[in-house]
């Protein structure tokens, strides 16, 4: 066989020549150095300098280590300085190994799609709001601003706050936002266990142009000290309540026992004290069932000027009235029905005459037993009208008084009315009614007449409030003849803020007084004005000034004061 170029041996030895120059070419490479070989890399699909190289390998690329703490200066090129700057610090290429995106914010777009991560809070720490919506603004940022802070006018005129109190400090649970206060200077009290206590007590100075309220005026440097005691009780089911209030009203000087040539129809001594207390109680059964009671107690003397008291007094007799009050409440749905019992006992102290000797009083002790009934339906939220009878027996000590009248009477009242609330403003109660009264002496009249009674509070405007009150009683009396005494009473009261800490108070009363049987009818004017300066909650100074006037178809009977006194009061 001859030898063809195209025949397999050919092949086969064109093969062993080119391996033969390859492998030469490698050896002669590795001889020269890594030098030459890295010189001489070229990679056919990438036309460029060291194309068989990973581009992150390339000795040509600009890197930062640690942090863009120093750069690595590249062979050839003059060595750079860490950038300072975040515009520069931005403009860095990326270290090597660092993947896409990993420069991006955590809640910025991700070009790879992938989920961001949440951000960490601590416990109870606050969270921000999202945006409302896809290209709006975090509420953080300021919009339509000029200036990137606020004004000092937006900060001014309040109150620094340290951060505790504010809820600023970062994982500190939010705080319950506080009740607007009502009366910035009011009470704040003390707790005692379930109980809120309030105490107060009240020192006033002046003086009073007609103590006695003669018919001559006689006046007298007077000087009042009033304690006040309020415990609330703080529980989820029942409750109770001790509201207890006195005064003790002192004078300078003493009047003589005869005046103008007769004795003296006032007591010598006018010092006289004024307490009324109540403590009320409430069981709740169930949802819709409750019993409820009540202690009360009022210790008091007779008005100054009053035909009742007794001539040629060394000083005014008290008398105390104790009486308590048990009784249901069921309700059914908007219909409420409560039912009570009532017992009342009035006793009077013994009269100390100037000659020094002492009198009884006993005709004028008596007890009270009696019941009460009352029915409201609420119609609408805000308004419940009610019906309400009352029925009592007197039952005096002494079955025939010093003027030789027989005093046990019975009677009773019935009124309907309705409780109220609109929007806030115009809050109360107002009803109508008549009551009556028999007694067993056949020559006293029946004691009757039309009552009304009203708890009005009307809020005019943020800063004043009006006030009505209207009240109605069946009093007793000694006056011979006299059956009773129907005493109507009506004030009007107006509040107003001047500012936070001075408050004004104008307040009026206007009563009657008709003793029936016995053809006396007196008329009663008050006008009194009270500025009250409240230097803290704990103390405040108070004026004022007050003006009675008294009436009477009686001549003589009449007469009038003026009232002045300066004071301070301490409460907690």
């Amino acid at each position: 066989m001859g030898w063809r170029p195209d025949s397999g041996r050919a092949r086969r030895a064109r093969r062993r020549a080119v391996w033969r120059g390859a492998s030469a070419a490698c050896l002669l490479l590795g001889a020269l150095g890594p030098d030459a070989a890295h010189s001489q890399t070229i990679d056919v699909f990438r036309p460029v300098r060291d194309g068989f190289l990973a581009p992150q390998d390339s000795p040509l690329r600009r890197t930062v280590v640690s942090g863009l703490t120093d750069a690595v200066p590249t062979p050839g090129l003059p060595a750079t300085p860490a950038p300072t700057s975040s515009a520069a610090r931005r403009n860095l290429v990326p270290l090597p190994g660092v993947p896409a995106a990993s420069g991006a914010s955590d809640v910025g777009y991700d070009s790879l799609n992938r989920t961001r991560k949440k951000p960490r809070y601590y416990p109870a720490q606050a969270r921000p709001k999202p945006a409302p919506g896809p290209g709006t603004r975090p509420s953080g940022e300021l919009t339509g601003q000029l200036r990137p802070t606020l004004p000092p006018s937006a900060s001014a005129n309040r109150q620094p706050l340290p951060p505790a109190m504010a809820g600023t400090v970062p994982g500190q649970p939010p705080r319950k936002r506080l009740r607007i206060d009502d009366d910035p200077f009011g009470a704040v009290g003390d707790y005692a266990g379930p109980f809120l206590i309030k105490g107060a007590v009240e020192l006033s100075a002046g003086y009073d142009s007609n103590p006695a309220r003669l018919a001559k005026p006689r006046g007298m440097p007077a000087w009042v000290i009033a304690p006040e005691f309020l415990a609330v009780s703080n529980w989820e089911r029942h409750a109770l309540v001790a509201d207890l209030r006195g005064s003790f009203t002192g004078y300078g000087s003493t009047l003589p026992a005869t005046m103008d040539g007769g004795i003296n129809s006032a007591p010598t001594t006018l010092d006289r004290p004024d307490f009324t207390g109540h403590v009320d109680g409430r069981l709740d059964v169930s949802r819709d069932t409750s019993v409820g009671a009540q202690l009360r107690l009022r210790a008091a003397t007779d008005n100054p000027g009053s035909p009742s008291v007794q001539a040629g007094l060394a000083r005014y007799p008290v008398y105390t009235t104790l009486g308590t009050t048990i009784g249901i409440d069921q309700r059914f749905n908007r219909l409420q029905i409560s039912a009570g019992a009532t017992a009342d006992r009035t006793s009077y102290q013994q009269s100390k005459l100037t000659d020094g000797t002492m009198t009884s009083n006993d005709d004028r002790n008596y007890n009270q037993f009696g019941g009460i009934g009352r029915v409201s339906y609420e119609v609408m939220p805000g308004l419940k009208p009610f019906a309400e009878i009352q029925g009592d027996s007197r039952v005096h000590d002494q079955r025939v008084d010093r003027s030789g009248y027989q005093r046990d009477s019975s009677g009773g009242y019935a009124k309907a009315g309705t409780s109220f609330e609109f929007t806030r403003l115009l809050t109360g109660e107002v009803s109508m009614g008549y009551a009556t009264r028999s007694y067993v002496d056949p020559r006293l009249n029946r004691l009757q007449g039309f009552l009304t009674t009203a708890s009005l509070v009307w809020s005019a405007t943020p800063l004043t409030t009006a006030r009505f009150l209207s009240d109605t009683q069946l009093a007793e009396t000694t006056v011979a003849g006299a059956s009773g005494v129907l005493v109507r009473t009506y004030t009007v009261q107006v509040d107003h803020d001047f500012r936070r800490w001075l408050t004004g108070i104008g307040k009026f009363s206007f009563g009657t007084l008709d003793y029936q049987g016995y053809g006396r009818s007196d008329r009663t004017y008050s006008a009194e004005g009270n500025l009250v300066y409240k230097m803290s909650r704990n103390v405040w100074v108070k004026g004022t000034l007050r003006y009675d006037k008294l009436d009477s178809n009686i001549t003589g009977a009449g007469s009038s004061g003026t009232v002045v006194m300066v004071g301070v009061r301490l409460q907690n």
